[in-house]
């Protein structure tokens, strides 16, 4: 089965077995996670990092947030 299709069969699927396919995924994804060798695990972590500059850069969904830097998080009365 193709991704394409698994992912077309999810929304006919029962809630309580699209979380047996979400645990059965994130079990695959952590046992390859802990295969990896540590020249492997900088690899992802150095791709990860490229891949996320784009949320920083100006004028993304992240950036909205800097507007506030400075400001008082609580204005409390005098």
């Amino acid at each position: 089965m193709e991704t394409k299709e698994i992912l077309q069969a999810l929304p006919s699927l029962s809630i309580s077995d699209r979380l047996k396919i979400a645990e059965s995924a994130l079990q695959l994804v952590l046992q390859e996670k802990h295969s990896l060798t540590k020249d492997e695990q900088k690899r992802q972590l150095t791709l990860a990092a490229v891949t996320a500059i784009a949320d920083y850069a100006p004028g993304s969904e992240l950036d909205i947030f800097s507007d506030l830097e400075g400001e008082d998080f609580c204005d409390y009365p005098d």
